[in-house]
C-alpha cells in the first residue's frame, strides 16, 4: 500500500471525514457573544465525581466507535495492533476530528490510549497483549501514571519507590503525586525502583498495578482552583504479581522513554480549550473600556504575539513528527511558551478587573477569570517543569554547558535529603 503518496492520504482523509459524519456532527462555528454563555476560562475541569463518570463515559463511547473504525490506534505498528501507518495520519486524522463535535478528550484518555496502551502493545508479554492492549486502546480499561514523586521533584530517574521481589510476586511500597484521575483508574502503570546498586536510571522497573488491590490508597488532591482531577497514590506493601511486569527487570528506564515518546504519534485530538485566550482578553477590555489604554493594549499585543508563536510552534512540531522527525526541542520551546502565556494572560485580566476578580459582583465573565489565574500556574509544573523545558532549551539549542551533575553513582549512595 502506498502509505506515502500523497493521493493515498487525501483518499484516506476523505474516508476519515465520512466516517466523522457517520457518528457526529461538523462543530459549529463558535461566535463569542459577551454575556452570552459560560465563559469557559477554567484551566482545569472543575466537575463533581458523578459528572466527571459522565464525562468520561461520553469519551469512551466515542473512543470505542473510533478504535473499531479503525483510527485507534493509527500510527502502532501492525504487528503491536495498531493501524502501522505513518505519523502524518495521525497528525491527519486529528486534523479532520478537530472539524466535528466529537467529545474532547482529557488527561486519563490519552494516558491509558497514547502511553499505556502503546507501551503494553510493544512491551508487553503475548497474555498481556492479549488481556490488556486492545482494552486499553479501546477504553474498555482506564490507567492512570504513577511516574511523579514527592521527593523526586522534576527528575523522574530519582524515584524512590520501592520493588521487591518475594516468590512470584513483588511487594510495592512508596508513594507517587500528581496522579490524573487515578480515582476513576482500573490500573496504574508504575514505575518503581528495584535495584540500588546501579546508577538511578538503571535500577528501575515498570509494572501495571490494580487500583483496587490490598495495600494501594487513592488520596484526592484538592486544587486552588477548586477540582481535585489530581491524587496522591500511597502504597504499603502491595502485593502484584510478576506476572504484571512490563518489560524486563531493571529496564523501566527504558520503558518510560519509548512510552513517554508515543505520546507525540499517539492519534487523539485532545483538544480541550484551556483557560481564557487573547480574544477573551481583548473582550474583556472592551467591556471595561480598557482597550485604549497604553499599557493594557501593550499587554494584550504581547500576549496576541506569544500566541501566534506558539501556533507556529505547535505546527513546526507537527510538520516535524508528519515527516518521521523527531521534534527535538521545539517541544520544549512549545511547551514554554503555551505556560508562560497562560500566566501572562491571567495577570493582565488581574490588572483589569481588581477587587472584581477576587469578589464576585455578579457581572457575567468577570469573577470567572479567578478560575484561570488559579489554574495557570499549574501548566508551569505539568508534563515537564518550566525550569526543566529551559535547561533543555539552554543545553540542545543554545550550546551552553550542561549543569553539575552529582548523582552519577550508585542509587545507594545518592544524598536524598
Amino acid at each position: 500500500m502506498a502509505v506515502h503518496d500523497p493521493a493515498h492520504l487525501e483518499a484516506w482523509r476523505a474516508d476519515v471525514r465520512q466516517w466523522l459524519a457517520s457518528v457526529s456532527s461538523p462543530k459549529a462555528e463558535e461566535v463569542f457573544a459577551w454575556g452570552e454563555g459560560d465563559p469557559r476560562l477554567a484551566i482545569f475541569l472543575s466537575m463533581s465525581h458523578d459528572e466527571e463518570t459522565a464525562y468520561l463515559d461520553r469519551v469512551r463511547k466515542y473512543r470505542r466507535q473510533r478504535f473499531d473504525a479503525g483510527y485507534g490506534a493509527i500510527a502502532l505498528p501492525a504487528e503491536f495492533g495498531g493501524a502501522g501507518l505513518p505519523s502524518e495520519y495521525a497528525v491527519a486524522f486529528a486534523d479532520e476530528e478537530r472539524e466535528f463535535a466529537v467529545p474532547p478528550s482529557s488527561e486519563i484518555i490519552s494516558v491509558t490510549t497514547g502511553l499505556v496502551g502503546a507501551a503494553v502493545s510493544v512491551f508487553g508479554t503475548p497474555e498481556q497483549r492479549e488481556q490488556f492492549a486492545t482494552a486499553f486502546l479501546r477504553t474498555d480499561l482506564l490507567c492512570c501514571q504513577l511516574f511523579s514523586e514527592p521527593g523526586a521533584g522534576s527528575d523522574l530517574a530519582g524515584l524512590s519507590t520501592k520493588a521487591v521481589r518475594d516468590g512470584d510476586d513483588w511487594l510495592i511500597t512508596g508513594q507517587k503525586i500528581w496522579s490524573s484521575n487515578a480515582q476513576f483508574s482500573q490500573y496504574g502503570f508504575l514505575l518503581a525502583r528495584t535495584n540500588t546498586d546501579v546508577v538511578k536510571q538503571a535500577g528501575i522497573t515498570a509494572f501495571l498495578v490494580p487500583m483496587d488491590a490490598p495495600g494501594v490508597e487513592i488520596r484526592p488532591i484538592r486544587q486552588m482552583s477548586g477540582p481535585s482531577s489530581f491524587n496522591e497514590v500511597f502504597f504499603d506493601g502491595a502485593r502484584i504479581p510478576d506476572a504484571m511486569r512490563i518489560g524486563d527487570v531493571d529496564a523501566g528506564w527504558k520503558v518510560a522513554q519509548a512510552t513517554l515518546g508515543f505520546e507525540r504519534s499517539s492519534s487523539g485530538s485532545g483538544h480541550r480549550r484551556k483557560g481564557g485566550t487573547s480574544a477573551d482578553l481583548v473582550a474583556l477590555a472592551q467591556h471595561l473600556g480598557a482597550s485604549k489604554d497604553p499599557v493594557v493594549r501593550q499587554q494584550l499585543a504581547d500576549v496576541y504575539v506569544r500566541t501566534r508563536l506558539h501556533a507556529a510552534m505547535v505546527a513546526r512540531v507537527a510538520r516535524a513528527t508528519a515527516s518521521g522527525d523527531k521534534p527535538g526541542p521545539a517541544g520544549s520551546l512549545g511547551k514554554l511558551l503555551a505556560s508562560d502565556n497562560m500566566v501572562r494572560i491571567g495577570n493582565a485580566a488581574a490588572g483589569m478587573l481588581g477587587s472584581a476578580m477576587v469578589a464576585d459582583t455578579g457581572e457575567w465573565g468577570q469573577f470567572a477569570w479567578a478560575e484561570h489565574v488559579l489554574g495557570a500556574p499549574g501548566y508551569r509544573l505539568a508534563g515537564g517543569t518550566d525550569v526543566v523545558q529551559r535547561n533543555i532549551i539552554a543545553e540542545r539549542v543554545l550550546g551552553l554547558p550542561a549543569e553539575h551533575r552529582a548523582d552519577k553513582g550508585p542509587f545507594s549512595e545518592l544524598s536524598r535529603s
